[in-house]
């Protein structure tokens, strides 16, 4: 069975620092492009950060740009989020992504909250 875990989100104060995690199963993360993916409250989804399959490749939103970092083990089949400099506006439900052709996978969502 496919599954994607995303852990380690929380309530955190504004300039803090959160680390996710996205445990991969039944499938090899090397092959797939990894993304994260946010929701706030009464919006749509908006993509954060993507490693491309190789995992050489990172690129984030300009809304994350210098603060947050995406990066992958592919011998753990975990991809992270380290999450630094947390403002109220990156409050979310982060989900983590793999894609390649023919296949799309989700995680059920870990919720960040930042507020003091």
């Amino acid at each position: 069975e496919v599954q994607l875990v995303e852990s380690g989100g929380g309530l955190v104060q504004p300039g803090g620092s959160l680390r996710l995690s996205c445990a991969a199963s039944g499938f090899a993360l090397s092959g797939y492009h990894m993304s994260w993916v946010r929701q706030a409250p009464g919006k749509g989804l908006e993509w954060v950060s993507v490693s491309n399959s190789g995992g050489r490749d990172t690129s984030d939103a300009d809304s994350v740009k210098g603060r947050f970092t995406i990066s992958r083990d592919n011998a753990k089949d975990t991809l992270y989020l380290q999450m630094n400099s947390l403002n109220p506006e990156d409050t979310a439900v982060y989900y983590c992504r793999g894609e390649r052709i023919g296949s799309d996978y989700w995680g059920q969502g870990t919720q960040v909250t930042v507020s003091s």
